[in-house]
């Protein structure tokens, strides 16, 4: 079973569909995409956002952070998705160092979604001027807390974030503050999921958990992991869906699936 109305397969997510998604109590699902073939695969399935992460620089160029990735090689593989997807929202990351400022910002944004395609751009960490610059400029923008990919040498390793109060209670502000700034998704990545569950009760826009608990409006994972091929060790948040599968489709429908009716992630896989 997927959850795909075959009457707007041809019809592009938007974000106000994820919006009412979120206000019906419809969970989302988002996977992690960097080619065509994924692309197309993922799509059909059903799976309702594909980010263009860039997580790419570890999964498929083979590096030990985010950090080398190019706002070029994140408009190619933005492009590469786009022009194979029918239906699937598409989200792409900003890379280290392209949003130092709300010009740079901004010019790599439009690069993302001029030459990638994509729908919204995602930036990590509490930078409310950009984020307001950006949405000022038309710019849809996903926020992203917790657990952050691209400052790893100042956290020193991929941890929790928000364990103790301070550190919970800036996160809950901070996500506050970026949906008064005006972005329009917020992930939450390797957070507590008490915290995950508060932040997302008290915002109006779509909340997406990675390692953050099963009570966020949505679930995203990266594909490789999901699939078994990552060539380092699976996160703990993640899950095998290839296990039980006989095909990589018949995996990410599981997924899908799974997170449509909130089998996934299960308390084995939060914090």
């Amino acid at each position: 079973m997927t959850y795909l109305n075959p009457e707007h397969s041809a019809t592009l997510t938007t974000i106000n569909d994820l919006l009412t998604m979120k206000q019906e109590g419809i969970k989302i699902s988002c996977l992690t995409a960097y080619d065509a073939s994924f692309s197309a695969l993922i799509d059909e399935v059903g799976v309702d956002v594909m980010l263009v992460g860039d997580s790419l620089g570890m999964v498929v160029q083979g590096h030990d952070t985010t950090l080398p990735v190019t706002i070029d090689e994140m408009a190619y593989h933005s492009r590469c998705v786009t022009q194979a997807r029918k239906r699937a929202f598409v989200i792409a990351d900003l890379p280290f160092m392209t949003y130092t400022t709300p010009a740079i910002a901004a010019e790599n944004a439009a690069r993302l979604m001029q030459e990638g395609g994509v729908q919204m751009v995602k930036l990590e960490g509490p930078h409310f001027e950009i984020v307001s610059f950006l949405v000022n400029l038309g710019v849809p923008v996903c926020a992203h807390l917790g657990l952050l990919p691209q400052s790893i040498n100042q956290l020193g390793s991929y941890k929790v974030q928000g364990k103790n109060i301070n550190e919970a209670a800036k996160i809950k502000n901070d996500a506050l503050k970026l949906q008064e700034a005006g972005a329009s998704l917020l992930i939450l990545e390797c957070v507590p999921a008490d915290l995950a569950r508060e932040i997302t009760a008290q915002l109006a826009i779509p909340v997406i958990g990675i390692g953050a608990g099963v009570d966020c409006d949505g679930q995203v994972l990266v594909l490789y992991d999901m699939l078994d091929i990552g060539i380092g060790k699976r996160p703990r948040f993640s899950k095998n869906f290839m296990v039980d599968a006989t095909s990589i489709a018949g995996a990410i429908e599981a997924y899908h699936e799974a997170v449509k009716a909130q089998h996934f992630p299960s308390v084995e896989h939060a914090f």
